[in-house]
């Protein structure tokens, strides 16, 4: 596929969730393997990926499966321990498994804690590791600075490194560019190639998204945009898309994000309103969405996980005057609140209440917590002096217990007053309401229990749903 400066895929032209067919690989493998990689077609060199976690094992995996030689480094032994025996250690990702023991067996894929070594072994360095956020919601920069730190000393003349973790604008450039300038004595987009490429990657589909969505690359200059492009052309069968610089690059991933964080954000006032006039707020974005050029996204009890709760404070930290910006994540992070104002209308005093939050993931099916909203409800439940149990099918009851709640054991008999659903897994149409005979509310926080039958009495409370007894 080329090698272009806008991208091809156009907009759908139906409302509501868009699926893109996977791209077919159209590389003629094996590769011819060279000595430095220069970027010519059909050959390749040597990658390093720096952060084999989530979404870096997948990518050393895709890499090795392309004929690169893959070096993967962590500062965890345990994951270094698990490349080196030819395992994935992130089991829900599909296909990476068996890429990572092929290219294993093959002597393509090999893992190290030595950033150094691994960067002046490679010709291509890759950075996929966490940059999150601090108390204050600022950049919290420890590991990708300690990353940059130990692959600094190997970067040699010819070396393409390129950031793939989401970053504010102009970091590429202005915080980690010159850093690696500084400690090697070479000059970037001259003696060395830095880019910024965005990760687009969607837990449990890794492998899927890299053959889907285009890749975009910016460089700090057109050298080093061309020759990041080259890269990725060489191991994705995606659209590579090379933009006009780093910073146009970092910004439409946090465009990209924010735009979700913002919708949803939309989809909440929306469904608030629904509530106040009678209507069901699912209906209403299912026929504004079969206008082509409406796109609403679904309402719920808010937005966890490692990328929209956090994209929209990077491009707040250098532009604080993004007044919508500041406003979705106000609405997003508050809508735990109408958990706790239905249950308190239909209890009343807390204090003691058991409460059940099914649901402890960001989302159902990821084994992450990161920004998960049933966190901040269980301690709003807690102070307010009730009493928490909670389960979630991908937690053991030690992790259940380490976030403040009670293990309760799925289909056995207890208390509970209240329910609250903060996942949609599939699980919870199972419920049975005579599991719990003193249940006097459900709060379904993500609109996937509308249908269940309650019992007289037990009141239910969605998300711009309308409520019933």
């Amino acid at each position: 596929m080329p090698i272009v400066h806008e991208a091809t895929t156009g907009p759908s032209l139906l409302g509501g969730s868009i699926v893109l067919p996977a791209n077919r690989c159209r590389h003629h493998l094996p590769p011819r393997p060279v000595n430095p990689w220069i970027g010519d077609a059909g050959t390749a060199g040597t990658v390093a990926v720096v952060g084999a976690g989530k979404m870096g094992l997948p990518l050393a995996a895709q890499f090795a499966g392309h004929g690169w030689d893959v070096i993967a480094v962590d500062v965890q032994e345990a994951v270094v321990a698990a490349i080196n025996a030819g395992r994935s250690h992130i089991g829900e990702e599909p296909g990476v498994a068996d890429l990572v023991a092929d290219a294993h067996a093959a002597g393509r894929l090999r893992a190290t804690t030595d950033g150094t070594a691994a960067a002046r072994a490679a010709d291509v360095v890759v950075l996929i590791v966490p940059v999150m956020l601090d108390a204050a919601h600022q950049p919290d920069y420890r590991f990708m600075d300690a990353a940059v730190a130990a692959i600094a000393p190997g970067v040699h003349s010819g070396s393409l490194v390129i950031f793939e973790t989401t970053l504010p604008v102009g970091d590429t450039r202005d915080r980690f560019a010159s850093r690696l300038e500084a400690a090697s004595g070479l000059r970037a987009d001259e003696d060395f190639f830095v880019a910024f490429s965005p990760e687009r990657l969607y837990s449990g589909a890794a492998l899927r998204n890299l053959a889907t969505y285009p890749k975009l690359v910016g460089g700090l200059g057109p050298t080093s945009t061309d020759r990041a492009a080259r890269f990725y052309d060489a191991v994705l069968d995606a659209e590579i898309v090379a933009m006009s610089s780093a910073e146009a690059a970092e910004f439409s991933k946090l465009a990209d994000t924010t735009y979700r964080d913002v919708n949803i954000a939309l989809a909440n006032e929306f469904a608030a309103y629904a509530d106040r006039v009678g209507v069901d707020i699912r209906e209403v974005i299912s026929a504004a969405n079969s206008q082509p050029y409406s796109h609403i996204h679904q309402p719920g009890i808010g937005v966890g996980g490692h990328c929209i709760p956090v994209y929209p404070h990077f491009l707040l930290s250098r532009a604080p005057e993004l007044s919508i910006v500041a406003r979705a994540r106000e609405v997003n992070d508050g809508q735990i609140t109408i958990a706790m104002d239905a249950i308190r209308a239909t209890l009343g005093d807390l204090d003691g209440a058991p409460v059940l939050v099914l649901g402890l993931t960001y989302r159902e099916g990821v084994h992450e917590l990161a920004y998960s909203r049933a966190l901040p409800l269980i301690d709003a439940l807690r102070t307010a002096g009730a009493r928490v149990f909670a389960h979630d099918p991908l937690l053991g009851d030690d992790e259940v217990r380490s976030r403040g709640a009670e293990p309760y054991a799925w289909g056995s008999t207890m208390d509970a007053r209240a329910i609250v659903t903060q996942t949609a897994d599939a699980r919870w149409r199972d419920l049975q309401p005579a599991w719990f005979p003193g249940l006097a509310i459900l709060v379904d926080g993500r609109n996937s229990l509308s249908d269940l039958r309650l019992p007289a009495g037990v009141a239910y409370r969605g998300i711009g749903v309308p409520a019933r007894r």
